[in-house]
């Protein structure tokens, strides 16, 4: 065995040791943000040893990894590391599920000037829907029930409840199951039952209904909208007081949030084909 073959032997050996645990991954995870951090002008090999704290033959076959992932380049001449493609195309998917605010937009402007009412849009977070914007009515008298970053257990309000109905039975049932405690503790006018009637309902409407009982009097309507492999994105909803959401007002508010629901489809269809072409 000649010098060469020992130092790649010697080599793989310990790249196999420094990419066993969480610990090698967190450790990874570190100079793939270090190297981030170069930006256009790149990350040296001896900045990245002194900002992570690992030693040099550690940082250097974690980043070697990194390369053969395709999420860190060399330069060949400056020895300089930079992200990789596989960090483009990551953050590109990325952005395309968190850019759900960006694509709604124009929905929720359409939405609140035809009704007068406040409209919204929220995506899924693993068990809980997040409200991303809300766009202001013009109606006098609005409701506040609901604004920006705020969170709620998936079928508890409008939106939420619509995103919880599109989802797969079982998948609802492990949603329930793991939400029964914040639900338990937090929203005493809900059961797991009311919910699962709640969901038959929205099933059987085509739009999910908040008949008021996170805030009294304030009543919301929400469709849920789908990524192309239909997944749940997130939901349009319409929040307005009581006496605007009457039955007889509430299909035609369903129908003009399932047009614009439609047309986030759409929308999310054309993203993500482009990305695929």
């Amino acid at each position: 065995m000649d010098l060469l073959q020992a130092v790649d032997m010697d080599d793989a050996h310990h790249l196999a040791e420094d990419l066993s645990g969480s610990q090698s991954v967190d450790r990874a995870l570190r100079l793939l943000t270090l190297v981030g951090r170069g930006n256009e002008l790149g990350a040296t090999l001896g900045a990245i040893v002194e900002q992570s704290g690992l030693n040099k033959p550690t940082a250097r076959r974690l980043l070697l990894a990194l390369m053969r992932a395709g999420l860190v380049e060399q330069d060949e001449r400056t020895r300089r590391y930079y992200l990789g493609e596989k960090t483009y195309v990551l953050g590109t998917l990325a952005s395309r599920r968190h850019g759900l605010l960006e694509i709604g937009m124009e929905s929720l402007r359409n939405l609140s000037r035809l009704t007068m009412d406040t409209s919204f849009v929220s995506m899924r977070r693993e068990n809980y829907a997040v409200c991303l914007y809300r766009e202001e009515g013009t109606y006098p008298v609005r409701t506040h029930a609901l604004q920006a970053g705020n969170q709620h257990p998936l079928g508890i309000g409008a939106g939420s409840l619509a995103m919880l109905a599109a989802l797969p039975d079982e998948e609802i049932e492990h949603v329930l199951a793991e939400n029964r405690p914040a639900l338990e503790a937090q929203y005493p006018a809900y059961t797991i039952d009311l919910i699962r009637d709640d969901i038959a309902r929205t099933r059987e409407q085509g739009y999910a209904l908040n008949p008021g009982r996170i805030v009294a009097g304030s009543w919301g309507l929400g469709v849920a909208v789908r990524f192309p492999d239909g997944r749940v994105a997130g939901a349009l909803s319409l929040a307005a007081i009581d006496s605007r959401m009457t039955p007889d007002r509430q299909p035609e508010l369903a129908r003009l949030l399932k047009a614009e629901a439609e047309r986030v489809d759409a929308k999310l269809r054309r993203v993500f084909l482009s990305g695929s072409a």
